[in-house]
């Protein structure tokens, strides 16, 4: 198989981790007999240095040329981001980039591996033999792309956002949890707020409807708050979250806790057409950067489900996917997932990607 992919390293430790995550990838490409194109792109500070602009047309025309986008991290320190390079960098091409390929369904799994126990913040009896749960999250609408102002209503400043939903984009959303339970354990529990928002009425609506095409799967509503407290209190009874965006965005951080570091968890944003960005959770982490000591693991999960989920190349990602998890089992650690029980000491970025590399082989 031969498929170009657009290469956008960005900002902090982007460039670290994606250069494991590269090293993985033509790997990869040599044991399983595929060419994989590697077009190298600018976005976010980095992109700002050279173009004045954290989204340039030549980084546009890359990605629309490729067949997929691995993405890394922008954004700089937080006491610089009154800083041009800085301001608004996020907005400006992470989201600029889900906008302009209409990027509708976030997929992002958060997996506790049980030789992490000890990284994990509940305690043992909470997570059993490991938690493994599918955050699938609507990227398209909800409140932010609703209408924002602030006026002055009589002299009092009024701060208005505006949150739509119709049923065609929860329907698209719901089918793609749906689908992906049945993979998985075959339940879907969805999240709103339908006590109180119209939206979430809406959004449950249409979430059990298409629920009757899926007879093999169950499904469960919760409400935003209590979905939020059992997440904490028994985890494991999680599959598929499907979760509006801004629900989203709130309880895919809160799942992230529990695998122990950000930095083992990689994410996958689809449009209708299969056209696909892969990006780890971490950020930039502009504290570390420079250091050697990322974790790379998200960056090279987030490569092995763009071979899944845009290339089907379902055993390729397998065979990552086992890698990894054969490394942690050998006590391997970034110092982000190492605990005073571990044997071994904390090691690279580079160490740690030679390591699952020589798994991956072996």
């Amino acid at each position: 198989m031969k498929k170009a992919i657009a290469v956008l390293s960005g900002d902090g430790i982007g460039p670290e981790v994606m250069s494991e995550a590269i090293k993985v990838l033509l790997r990869i490409a040599e044991d399983f007999g595929h060419e994989f194109i590697l077009q190298n792109a600018l976005i976010g500070g980095t992109a700002w240095e050279i173009h004045g602009e954290h989204f340039p047309e030549e980084t546009k025309k890359i990605c629309e040329g490729s067949d997929a986008i691995l993405f890394g991290s922008v954004g700089g320190p937080i006491q610089e981001q009154g800083n041009a390079k800085w301001q608004d960098c996020e907005r400006n091409s992470i989201l600029q980039l889900r906008q302009y390929f209409r990027f509708q369904t976030n997929l992002r799994p958060s997996k506790v591996y049980p030789a992490l126990a000890d990284s994990c913040v509940l305690r043992p009896q909470i997570i059993g033999n490991g938690v493994d749960i599918l955050c699938v999250r609507e990227l398209s609408g909800d409140i932010y792309f609703g209408e924002h102002r602030i006026e002055v209503i009589e002299g009092v400043k009024n701060a208005i956002d505006v949150m739509t939903y119709d049923e065609i984009t929860i329907a698209d959303i719901a089918h793609a949890a749906f689908q992906a339970a049945r993979h998985r354990r075959k339940k879907v529990t969805s999240v709103d707020k339908a006590n109180v928002l119209a939206c979430s009425r809406l959004w449950r609506e249409v979430v059990t409807e298409v629920s009757k095409e899926y007879p093999d799967c169950q499904l469960e509503h919760l409400l935003v708050d209590n979905c939020a407290m059992q997440l904490i209190r028994c985890p494991t009874a999680f599959d598929v979250l499907l979760m509006p965006n801004m629900f989203g965005d709130i309880l895919s951080d809160e799942v992230s806790v529990l695998a122990g570091s950000l930095g083992m968890l990689p994410s996958a944003s689809l449009n209708k057409h299969g056209f696909g960005l892969y990006e780890p959770s971490s950020g930039s982490a502009p504290d570390i950067a420079g250091k050697g000591i990322a974790n790379p693991i998200g960056q090279i999960l987030s490569a092995a489900m763009m071979l899944e989920y845009s290339f089907q190349l379902v055993q390729e990602s397998e065979a990552i996917h086992r890698a990894v998890e054969k490394s942690l089992d050998q006590g391997f650690r970034t110092a982000d997932i190492s605990t005073p029980n571990d044997r071994l000491r904390p090691i690279s970025t580079i160490e740690m990607g030679n390591i699952i590399i020589k798994n991956l082989i072996s």
